[in-house]
């Protein structure tokens, strides 16, 4: 039996505010990091866009289903995007299906997803990703060009609330850098899989 099937994976959260870049450090992330790190699939109800499949970038399950599940206790974390009506959540099943194989499970989660996790999950690693000041987010987000000035202030007032949120996570990096807050994660992941080195059976 391999190092890896010998001992049951971790599960890490990566939170942070609309603009901080945690898509774009997270795909870089699972390229390089030094643990059997997986990114868990959320299910939707979102009708897919062009290029996405099923299984792969989302569960797609339509609005019953989703409710079905939801009821039954099947999401680790749920909710219901405010303005779109969409539902999004982490289903149970993806997550243990994933720490039973050995892999560090990794769901990019909002703070209010992240509670609820760590509220079930104890020894969660939670990182919170920033850029570092709400200023340099704003500068961000309206770099976009893709953010009318009403969305730009609803999003900062949302980012306000989750900064203040941030000392509840055990780590908190800032994406000044892609390549650099990527390296910072790595050190963090290294550190603590080196503490939690499972024996071999």
């Amino acid at each position: 039996m391999t190092e890896q099937a010998a001992c049951r994976g971790r599960l890490v959260i990566i939170s942070g505010p609309s603009g901080a870049g945690k898509s774009t450090v997270v795909r870089q992330l699972l390229e390089v990091s030094p643990v059997p790190l997986h990114k868990s699939v959320s299910a939707t109800t979102r009708a897919p866009r062009q290029g996405e499949r099923d299984g792969r970038d989302y569960y797609f399950l339509d609005r019953d289903e989703f409710a079905r599940r939801r009821q039954a206790g099947e999401f680790l974390e749920c909710k219901e995007v405010f303005g779109r009506g969409d539902w999004y959540g982490t289903l149970w099943s993806e997550v243990a299906t994933g720490l039973e194989a050995g892999k560090w499970v990794l769901l990019e989660i909002d703070v209010e997803g992240a509670w609820s996790v760590e509220q079930q999950v104890p020894d969660a690693l939670t990182i919170f990703l920033h850029p570092g000041s709400m200023d340099e987010l704003e500068r961000r987000l309206r770099s976009r060009g893709t953010e009318t000035d009403q969305s730009v202030r609803r999003r900062l007032e949302v980012a306000q609330r989750e900064m203040a949120a941030r000392q509840r996570y055990r780590f908190e990096v800032v994406n000044d850098s892609v390549a650099q807050a990527v390296q910072d994660i790595c050190r963090i992941l290294k550190l603590r899989g080196d503490e939690a080195r499972c024996s071999k059976n």
